[in-house]
């Protein structure tokens, strides 16, 4: 849908965030717009991190907005945890969290409304369907989903503050150390973490427009096997695939991750990459104490057998 819009003059910061505010737009919309190269501001191709110029013209191709998930009664849903104001539940691999274009189905979201209708109406942008917090595609495991909107900002401001316990199983290429942290910036391009590991790294990014954020990511030693380990790993920050991106920049992709890792990441019988989000703790909306556990998957506890087997 190709838009023409006059920036406010009250219009100040990143020119993605400018647009969304005034366009009423969710940004992930926005966003898509400046990596396809759909912006133009005065006639000329823009930036996302371009300062927003009060009154200027901006033409841009944007998708039509993704509204509420559509319930999807008989798609399967385990539920871990159900409170009054949120519910946690178990995400397959392979499956989206939530839709990114109007009548997607398929996804969590579509699952959790038809079970929780309330959840539709509570998140700011319909189309997530209460969804507090995001996984890859490939990544299973805990999720939490908000039954009102309140809920939702008070999680959501958790998260922000790093008061979420989230906690990973990861199974990497090679033997790791027994205990390590990682606090490497990463920087968004092209659908891809980039790490910035030292001010030369961040000076060339920041240059083509990208900035690098904090990022840190501990992980623990669950196991040991002759060619790989498994990892217990928490991450503080919340990233874009912060875990798989410090561990492929430490030399130790997770295995099955062509992305970060290539051939190095890659198990005979793995078909995703093996990362599973199998805890979450937090305080839920009404203060009380809210834990989660989801169990590794088959296909990743018959993986473990195998090297088991092969020692």
């Amino acid at each position: 849908m190709r838009r023409e819009i006059r920036l406010p003059l009250t219009a100040s910061g990143r020119l993605d965030r400018a647009l969304a505010d005034a366009l009423g737009l969710g940004r992930a919309s926005v966003k898509r717009a400046f990596l396809l190269g759909e912006v133009r501001v005065r006639g000329r191709r823009a930036r996302a991190s371009d300062p927003a110029e009060p009154g200027a013209l901006v033409e841009l191709d944007v998708e039509e907005p993704a509204g509420a998930p559509e319930p999807e009664p008989e798609a399967p849903l385990a539920v871990l945890v159900e409170t009054p104001r949120l519910v946690v539940v178990d995400k397959p691999a392979g499956v989206a969290v939530h839709p990114l274009a109007p009548g997607e189905g398929g996804t969590l979201a579509n699952a959790v409304v038809a079970r929780f209708p309330e959840c539709a109406g509570a998140s700011p942008e319909p189309r997530e369907g209460g969804a507090v917090q995001r996984l890859d595609l490939e990544t299973s495991g805990c999720v939490t989903f908000a039954r009102d909107p309140e809920a939702w900002q008070e999680l959501h401001a958790r998260l922000s503050a790093r008061e979420v316990e989230k906690i990973y199983l990861a199974l990497v290429a090679g033997r790791m150390a027994t205990v390590g942290v990682s606090s490497v910036p990463l920087a968004q391009r092209g659908g891809r973490a980039i790490p910035v590991p030292d001010p030369e790294t961040e000076e060339r990014l920041r240059a083509k427009g990208l900035r690098p954020r904090p990022a840190e990511t501990h992980w623990d030693v669950a196991r040991r096997f002759e060619t790989h380990t498994l990892l217990r790993v928490r991450i503080v920050t919340g990233v874009m695939h912060q875990i798989r991106a410090h561990l492929a920049h430490l030399g130790h992709p997770v295995a099955g991750d062509a992305l970060y890792g290539g051939d190095a990441a890659a198990l005979p019988g793995l078909r995703r990459q093996f990362l599973h989000a199998t805890r979450l703790a937090l305080e839920g909306p009404d203060g009380e104490r809210v834990e989660a556990e989801s169990p590794l998957p088959p296909e990743l506890e018959a993986v473990l057998a195998r090297l088991g087997a092969g020692r």
